[in-house]
């Protein structure tokens, strides 16, 4: 079984940076693709950015430019920079392994303006 614990969260100003980790362990056969999503309040979780087995990241339009989604795979970790950081950024981040479905327990981001 997968498991995933995310860190890094916390309160920071609009116009800062923070840098989430996720790390994996447990029964991987292959650190293959990891993905962020987040969720604010009172909103559906949405996707964030992903990385694939083989280095390819696919972000959401509304982090473009921003944000930058990384991995070690000798860590089995995966990693989310996130600068110039807006208000509307706040919410939950949650890490995600799609091979397994598994999901962290997410990490908290507020973005005061």
């Amino acid at each position: 079984q997968v498991q995933l614990v995310e860190s890094g969260g916390g309160l920071v100003q609009a116009g800062e940076s923070l840098r989430l980790s996720c790390a994996a362990s447990g029964n991987m056969r292959s650190f293959n693709g990891m993905a962020w999503y987040r969720q604010a309040p009172g909103k559906q979780r949405e996707f964030v950015a992903l990385i694939n087995s083989g280095g390819t990241t696919i972000y959401a339009e509304s982090v473009k430019g921003r944000f930058t989604i990384s991995r070690d795979n000798a860590k089995n970790t995966v990693y989310l920079q996130m600068n110039s950081l807006k208000a509307e950024d706040t919410a939950v981040y949650y890490c995600n392994h799609p091979a397994t479905g598994r999901w962290g327990q997410g990490t908290q981001v507020t973005v005061s303006s």
